[in-house]
């Protein structure tokens, strides 16, 4: 979507938000950079997110939120939580801040993983929810999620224009002189409590028995995150025979060589890659600790006594990646978020076949093609959509209210009238909450789905990490409700629930070929520009078109046959059909990190060509969109200068240290550098790019 300009040519996008909320690099208010800035100066000119700003987006938040309530703001509730990153407490007491100041209670959970705010949102019947993290991006980064109080759903596009024009109209001034209104209530240990119950229901982990997980010994990454000592708690208390719990600090270093986001492209770890000084893995301590456990265990773990397996989360807690031992090859696998879905899907569909017959399957772009094709061999009902779990999660609204448009007595007529509304939503997309809030107000609540019903959905998936599947919770009057979010803990467990009947049934070589590829793979890549001109990436704009001639013309010479996908939900993308879906490739700025990316999708047989058309794509990104004004953008290139001329280890990198260890996974992220026994090479990537910017 094209962003309008003011007359002095300063960027004012119509949204504010990308993916998943806002999310920047942090910058005190009082620093000296920040001087004579207003809050929205610093975030859209600097692009930093200050204290004030969250205070400020907050504020706006609350009071959007309030004109949609005929509640006064004195009976208003919002629960607020945060991950580890802001140990100074600085940036979270701003948005609690926020939210009193607009008159409302603010219950605060304190360090607790995301998908425990909607939760408690909803059983509290609060007005909102708000989660302070900047997900798995690094420490130096912090940010806003919200949540609406229709089904805990997040908002839609419209949704953020209309906090952003709040935002545009609001004097930051006026707002910071204003009384704390509005109260704050310590809500820690009730929303610990339900979250641990809500976990542990057999329901929702999928857990029957005591022993369901006692040959397993488990290593649990939070990330140094929301999820320390929470998840591995709840692990042992479901019954894990051996759990070890490793980087959980709280000292604001999240993600920092831990968690899903290192593991992403990585299909596989083996020994050679956590070998001292120029193994990819040296120094990730969940990675090396299951070596050491796998290789002190190798018997037992081949005999299929015991297994041997990682828990993987980033720091807010909504993303897992599973890790598995393999005693015969003494490797790791790396389960994403499509084989973690696809396992949980096989184990749905055999254990309620019926409940579960024609469910959908719903995954993004990122996701392996094969995955939903093996999915539909399941009789699954496979959905694409665009990137972010709101989608999945809107995809799922819209197809409970046709479930509950089913279940309905009503006359024809009214049937009728109400599908035609629903049609268009489903082929155009929904771009507001309260579409779907006025849709389902159409049928009446006596007939909603009741528990037991069949199941919509049986499994929404990223391949990042984001799994969603239906969870009962009970509300405070007794009412039992279904919860979709983005749930790492949960799929966690559903996930080892489901791998470990598969044990009982299989030898144990048989049992690692099944997990570690639950469907045959095909082939996937993805590219990576760090520190661009995002907003010059928008549908026709001139670079955009550039990018496109040059797939058409790439993938031609290569005997493809091209076709433009358009997705609503994310219209902006470029989504190139190959061959008639047998393949893809999608060019996409992140809505979460300043990047954008080359996405390859396709056949193991795509693979060459697909590499050779993505190259040509990525020198085109690198060269049309990096930004010279930015830090890391100058950061970057005289740490490449210096690698140039020799190898060059971490430690001898002359970057400012707060930066160094970013930079420098930035840097092999997008394939410029990598390691060697001597210390940091350029690639032949790395080498092009230095000589195209000379």
């Amino acid at each position: 979507m094209k962003p309008r300009t003011t007359a002095t040519q300063k960027i004012v996008p119509e949204r504010l938000q990308g993916t998943d909320g806002v999310r920047r690099e942090v910058k005190l208010a009082k620093d000296p950079e920040c001087l004579n800035l207003t809050p929205l100066q610093t975030f859209l000119e600097k692009g930093w997110i200050s204290d004030e700003f969250m205070e400020l987006y907050t504020y706006c938040y609350v009071k959007n939120q309030l004109k949609k309530k005929s509640a006064s703001a004195k009976k208003a509730i919002f629960i607020i939580g945060w991950d580890p990153r802001d140990p100074s407490e600085i940036f979270t007491e701003a948005v609690v801040r926020g939210v009193r100041k607009a008159g409302c209670e603010a219950k605060v959970l304190g360090v607790v993983p995301t998908p425990l705010v909607p939760l408690f949102m909803l059983h509290e019947g609060a007005q909102g929810g708000i989660m302070v993290t900047a997900s798995h991006n690094p420490k130096d980064q912090n940010g806003i999620k919200l949540f609406l109080p229709f089904h805990g759903m997040k908002p839609l596009p419209a949704d953020d224009i209309d906090l952003t024009q709040c935002l545009l109209k609001q004097n930051y001034d006026a707002i910071k002189k204003l009384p704390l209104k509005g109260g704050r209530v310590d809500a820690r240990q009730e929303a610990l409590e339900l979250f641990q119950h809500f976990s542990l229901r057999p329901e929702n982990s999928w857990i029957h028995s005591k022993n369901t997980l006692k040959d397993l010994t488990l290593v649990v990454d939070p990330a140094y995150g929301a999820l320390t000592k929470i998840a591995a708690q709840i692990f042992r208390k479901a019954g894990v025979g051996k759990v070890l719990e490793v980087n959980a600090g709280k000292n604001g270093a999240v993600n920092l060589r831990s968690g899903v986001a290192d593991l992403e492209g990585h299909p596989r770890i083996t020994a050679e890659m956590i070998l001292k000084p120029a193994g990819l893995f040296h120094s990730h301590q969940a990675i090396v600790k299951l070596f050491e456990l796998g290789r002190a265990n190798q018997k037992s773990a081949k005999s299929g006594e015991i297994r041997i397996a990682g828990a993987i989360f980033d720091a807010d807690g909504d993303r897992f990646f599973r890790l598995e031992y393999d005693p015969f090859q003494d490797l790791l696998w790396v389960l994403s978020g499509d084989e973690t879905a696809i396992l949980q899907a096989r184990h749905l569909v055999s254990c309620f076949p019926k409940k579960y017959d024609g469910s959908l399957y719903i995954n993004t772009v990122e996701s392996d093609l094969n995955a939903s094709t093996c999915a539909k061999t399941m009789g699954l009902t496979p959905l694409l959509t665009a990137v972010g779990d709101k989608w999945i999660l809107l995809k799922v609204r819209l197809a409970l209210i046709e479930q509950k448009l089913l279940q309905t007595a009503l006359t024809p007529e009214k049937r009728k009238a109400i599908k035609k509304q629903i049609i268009p939503l489903k082929e155009q997309g929904v771009i507001r909450v309260a579409t779907l809030q006025n849709l389902e107000k159409l049928i009446p609540t006596s007939s909603t789905a009741q528990v037991g019903s069949p199941q919509v959905l049986a499994v929404g998936s990223e391949e990042t990490g984001h799994n969603i599947t239906a969870a009962l919770a009970t509300l405070p009057n007794q009412k039992e409700i279904y919860v979709y979010s983005g749930n790492g803990l949960k799929s966690a467990l559903n996930t080892f629930s489901a791998s470990e009947n598969l044990a009982k049934k299989l030898s144990p070589q048989k049992y690692l070929q099944s997990i570690s590829r639950p469907f045959s793979p095909g082939f996937k890549s993805t590219l990576y520009a760090y520190y661009v001109r995002q907003e010059r990436f928008y549908k026709d704009a001139q670079v955009w078109r550039k990018i496109k001639r040059l797939i058409f013309q790439a993938a031609k010479q290569n005997g493809y046959t091209v076709k433009t996908r358009n997705f609503p939900d994310d219209p902006d993308m470029l989504y190139i059909s190959l061959t008639e879906g047998k393949a893809g490739l999608f060019v996409r700025n992140s809505g979460t990190e300043n990047k954008i990316s080359v996405n390859l999708r396709g056949r193991k047989s795509d693979a060459s060509k697909l590499k050779k058309i993505g190259a040509e794509v990525l020198k085109l990104l690198l060269f049309q969109l990096k930004d010279p004004d930015h830090l890391f953008y100058k950061m970057e290139l005289s740490a490449l200068n210096q690698i140039a001329s020799q190898a060059t280890t971490d430690k001898a990198l002359e970057v400012k240290n707060q930066y160094k260890t970013r930079l420098i996974n930035e840097m092999r992220k997008q394939h410029l550098i990598q390691l060697s026994p001597k210390g940091n090479r350029l690639t032949a990537l790395g080498k092009w790019y230095l000589n195209a910017q000379m």
